[in-house]
């Protein structure tokens, strides 16, 4: 790497926040490598390398100028006809004018002129001097400092280097207590937080071999901080280095065992950690006896441990903490964390053991005392709609058993709100619903439904795993929707706090990928009937709305898979009586759309459509012995042989098949607009034509509103 030409800057701070260090080292060496090529100072291709670690925020760029290159500017003055006189000289505007500039009236032969719209225009040419590195990159900083993404900032006082020591104050995320800036091996001169650049930070707290750490060159940087600083400073190279030391502490333990997989936890850990050391550590097995999901929380979320998981992905009683020290002897820090996590998991075994001492049947009772909504009351008479509803839905799909199962899961899924284990962990909800119905001797259907009612739970989840559970998972997220659209309480730009955009999609997924022989308005009118005894509940919002709205995502889910905005009007303009349907539909029309004859029936179909608009009186009768002309005749004879062919397709299903039928069309329909006129001044004539167009519409509409497809 040329060493004559990298630019260092670091601001070493008190401990930054974990959660958003990732973000905040990326913005901080992005801004300030986008303001330095905006300035000239940095090339487009200059070499960008972001560091973050718990205390520092630093960049790394290649390529950097120690001034950037002048540049000619041309300014425009004012039109010709009011900066010269009749005589060509200069009026005393233009004079004011050029002396504004630093000029006088000796530019004004070197002035150029140039049309300005319809008026000819003085422009005044100059050099701009490029900007010093010194002078951008204060600019730079400024303005990566004021663009950090912080949700909250810290207001403080500066003890030195201020007007008033002890009473001037700065805003950061967190105390800034130095300011690095090297250009090569030569500080650069800028201030920022009320610090002065130089050449010096501080490495690990307990473990630096010097501090401070005198930095020789901005390319030295990483290689001192570890070499002297004992700190990774690179947040990925920490990241990586994490993860090769929980693999390796892993194979150590032996059994085939893995560290759980946690990219958000990892992240987290990343950032709490300046030189990273995998310690394994163990807890007693009597805990094993608590299902696995709740000592994984509580390991994860309160210790940011790294659970152990066997071949058999069961938990293990080992798990790996990452230190920040790396202590000759370990055996304090392991056995630190060691009598840190015993009592948390012993609240998660009284928890568990005290939860199975009540059914989950007699915590039903419990949930009318528990707020859902302030208009759409407890999550008691929520449980009771969302019975109803999966009752409904069971019944049409299966059979009597189904049903049973079904509203038995509706009735016990939110049970576990009213347990200690939730309202400990209230990600467990549905889990541990899961566990004590199993533990009341549930059929396994019944039990699996109440843990799965919540899925989807984001994108790409998996959907439920058995058809009581996706009966009830429908039901819940109907509820939901149709609850919150009936009292207008609906999402708006970035707020949607009862993730109802989240609900749409996973409704939309249960119907499409399991292909439910349900009808989406049906579904929608059943759910808002359970809603007539609320004060002020709209059905129209609850179903023509909330329909609109579950089509809108569906139509930004099929964009978001590639298909054309016309393409997916095309197939969803009809409402399809089954989502289910949609992505056969959709590759029909798809396929429809490849062919050469596709634009010319698309806009023959639009043609048509728009006849049929203006003709209220049409129907679909069509007498032969009203066919006078040979093109209608030809049409009517393509259509006798093609429609029955392509709408047999369209009933077994076939899509593809019934659109690529009906393309046989093309020539007839263009010779039929060619020769025949419509509108016959014979009305016989004129509606037997219209007849005609109307069957043709039909039959081409049946898989897509084609005339979408017209550009």
């Amino acid at each position: 790497m040329n060493n004559k030409n990298s630019l260092l800057v670091e601001l070493f701070v008190e401990e930054l926040p974990p959660k958003a260090l990732k973000k905040l080292g990326e913005a901080f060496a992005g801004v300030l490598r986008d303001q330095l090529v905006a300035q000239g100072l940095a090339e487009a291709g200059s070499v960008l390398t972001p560091y973050a670690s718990p205390r520092r925020l630093a960049a790394h760029l290649t390529h950097v100028a120690e001034r950037a290159a002048d540049k000619a500017v041309s300014q425009k003055l004012m039109p010709v006809a009011v900066g010269l006189d009749a005589s060509g000289q200069p009026t005393p505007a233009l004079l004011k004018r050029l002396a504004a500039l630093g000029a006088d009236a000796s530019a004004v032969p070197g002035l150029k002129r140039a049309m300005d719209g319809k008026a000819e225009a003085l422009f005044y040419e100059s050099t701009a001097k490029g900007a010093t590195l010194a002078e951008g990159l204060q600019k730079a900083l400024a303005e990566a400092i004021a663009k950090l993404p912080i949700p909250k900032v810290m207001s403080y006082q500066l003890e030195s280097g201020c007007e008033l020591p002890g009473w001037s104050s700065v805003s950061f995320v967190r105390p800034a207590h130095g300011l690095v800036a090297l250009h090569a091996d030569t500080v650069v001169p800028i201030e920022a937080l009320g610090l002065k650049a130089g050449r010096e930070t501080h490495g690990h707290r307990f473990e630096a071999a010097v501090d401070p750490v005198v930095l020789r060159d901005a390319n030295s940087y990483a290689l001192q901080l570890q070499d002297d600083g004992a700190v990774i400073a690179s947040f990925e190279a920490r990241r990586a280095e994490i993860a090769r030391q929980l693999a390796a502490a892993a194979v150590t333990v032996g059994g085939g065992s893995v560290p759980i997989h946690d990219d958000a936890l990892l992240d987290e850990v990343t950032a709490l950690v300046e030189r990273p050391n995998v310690l394994v550590c163990s807890f007693e097995r009597e805990f094993l006896e608590v299902p696995q999901e709740c000592l994984i929380l509580t390991m994860k979320a309160n210790q940011k441990y790294f659970p152990l998981l066997d071949a058999q992905a069961k938990l293990t009683n080992k798990f790996l903490v990452v230190s920040n020290i790396s202590p000759d002897d370990a055996s304090a820090v392991t056995g630190g964390n060691e009598r840190v996590v015993r009592p948390r998991l012993a609240d998660a075994k009284f928890f568990f053991d005290q939860d199975r001492k009540k059914s989950l049947a007699s915590r039903v009772e419990s949930l009318g005392k528990v707020v859902y909504h302030n208009k759409l009351g407890t999550q008691g008479e929520r449980v009771q709609r969302v019975m109803h509803i999966a009752r409904g839905i069971a019944e049409k799909l299966g059979d009597a058993t189904l049903a049973a199962h079904a509203t038995q899961a509706a009735q016990l899924a939110k049970a576990d709100l009213v347990t200690d284990m939730v309202g400990e962990f209230p990600e467990l909800q549905g889990t541990m619903g899961r566990y004590y119905a199993l533990h009341d001797g549930l059929d396994a259907s019944v039990a699996d439904a109440i843990e799965d009612h919540y899925k989807p739970r984001f994108a790409g989840d998996e959907l439920p795993r058995n058809s009581v559970g996706l009966v009830v998972a429908l039901a819940d997220k109907l509820e939901t929707l149709v609850g919150m659209f009936g009292i207008g309480n609906l999402p708006t730009g970035d707020r949607d706090p009862f993730a109802l955009r989240r609900h749409a999609l996973g409704v939309i997924r249960m119907l499409i990928e399991k292909d439910l022989a349900l009808g989406l308005d049906a579904l929608l009118q059943d759910a808002a009937a359970q809603f007539s005894a609320i004060d002020g509940f709209d059905s129209s919002k609850a179903t023509v709305e909330l329909r609109d709205f579950i089509l809108d995502r569906l139509a930004g889910s099929l964009r978001e898979q590639g298909a054309s905005a016309q393409e997916v009007d095309a197939v969803l303009a009809p409402l399809p009586q089954r989502l289910g349907e949609v992505p056969k539909l959709l590759a029909a029309v798809r396929a429809f759309a490849a062919l050469p004859a596709a634009a010319a029936l698309a806009a023959a179909n639009k043609r048509i459509g728009n006849i049929l608009k203006k003709a209220p009186e049409a129907d679909a009768h069509v007498s032969e012995l009203l066919l006078q002309e040979p093109a209608e005749k030809a049409l009517h004879a393509a259509m006798a042989q093609v429609v029955p062919a392509a709408n047999a397709q369209f009933d077994a299903g076939d899509y593809t098949g019934s659109l690529q039928t009906l393309a046989a069309l093309r020539e007839p329909v263009d010779a039929f607009f060619t020769d025949v006129m419509v509108n016959a001044e014979q009305a016989d004539l004129r509606l037997n034509r219209l007849g005609l167009l109307m069957s043709l519409h039909s039959a081409m509409n049946r898989v897509a509103q084609l005339e979408r497809l017209a550009v």
